[in-house]
């Protein structure tokens, strides 16, 4: 494959881009054209069962004939599923840095107020290749999580990041526990940009919010590049990642930022390379005082969301948006579920 848009993007900036929730041939496409890293979350499986059907339901079957709890065999059956995506991107991560090459999971999201849960499902899901990693909620347990996974030097990207107050919080606690423990794993912090948009416009017709749609348009956006300022300001550690790309914005806005972008190889990293998008640096873009003071004013949520420490930690799993977000993960892992019940 010559240059593509992702090439150019790499060659210009350091921003990389990250490929979600793969078949593996979108894998191998997304490989080719110069993306490096691969997230997948709890709805991943139930989209590999709906896509390719015959390539998973005998997987489906065999797991469900060997293991006869169902919360362990939908576990296995998406470690298996996540584990061939490790084998294609390894050999990026063999080749480079110990940051490229990755592969994320997140475990339950049923499960994911026990942070021994969490952990436990990280350490299993860590055999899985030496370029796993471990995906975990930044929620009070999913913090409680982390601060394990990194004595154990476990590759972390935390999700579910809707706020500062989350971002500083999970930073923090990574500077703390490394500086005790003198390990100090690749971090990767992911702010849901798309999701919290989809958050914002279903609170606006929801609640009749007198709002222009073009103001509300960029709710997500502004506090990514908020965050993006507050993560290089404080010389936190990592990687800031954006993630839940609704449009093309949702990547090209953030072009320029020493960090990763997430979005779905259909009509979002294809359409990048069909257009030939040019390459030009977006993320330290201004916000006008205007859109910030509306939005402010007229989404409590986006207050949440913008001002620092706003949000306690008891109080990050119930704010709206990462409650809105979860919603699609346990849908997903339910699905997983009755398609195990079934096979019984």
């Amino acid at each position: 494959m010559s240059q593509t848009y992702f090439h150019r993007l790499h060659e210009l900036t350091p921003t990389r881009g990250w490929i979600n929730n793969p078949t593996r041939q979108e894998a191998e496409q997304a490989l080719k054209a110069g993306i490096t890293n691969c997230t997948t979350n709890p709805t991943f499986t139930m989209k590999q069962i709906q896509r390719e059907p015959d390539l998973m339901n005998p997987v489906v079957d065999r797991i469900c004939s060997e293991e006869s709890d169902d919360n362990r065999a939908a576990a296995l059956i998406q470690r298996e599923c996540v584990g061939h995506l490790i084998k294609i991107f390894q050999p990026v991560f063999d080749a480079r840095t110990r940051m490229e090459g990755l592969v994320s999971l997140q475990g339950d999201p049923i499960l994911e107020e026990d942070s021994g849960t969490i952990i436990e499902e990280a350490l299993e899901a860590r055999k899985l290749g030496p370029n796993f990693l471990a995906k975990v909620p930044t929620t009070r347990a999913g913090i409680e999580a982390v601060e394990v996974l990194i004595r154990e030097d476990v590759p972390v990207i935390t999700t579910e990041i809707m706020s500062l107050s989350q971002i500083i919080a999970v930073c923090e606690t990574y500077n703390k526990v490394s500086a005790e423990c003198g390990k100090a794993p690749p971090l990767f912090v992911t702010h849901i940009t798309g999701i919290f948009d989809d958050y914002v416009h279903d609170f606006i017709e929801r609640n009749s919010v007198d709002i222009s749609p073009d103001i509300a348009f960029q709710a997500g956006t502004v506090v990514a590049r908020k965050l993006y300022q507050l993560f290089h300001e404080r010389k936190y550690p990592g990687i800031l990642v954006t993630g839940g790309a609704r449009g093309l914005h949702h990547f090209t806005e953030f072009v320029g930022g020493e960090m990763g972008i997430t979005i779905n190889w259909k009509n979002m990293a294809e359409t990048l390379i069909a257009q030939n998008t040019p390459v030009i640096e977006r993320i330290n873009t201004p916000t006008p005082e205007y859109i910030i003071r509306e939005l402010l004013e007229k989404i409590p949520d986006f207050r949440l969301a913008w001002e620092n420490n706003a949000l306690q930690i008891d109080e990050f799993e119930g704010y709206g948006p990462v409650h809105f977000f979860r919603k699609s993960f346990i849908k997903g892992w339910e699905f997983l579920l009755d398609e195990v019940r079934k096979r019984r």
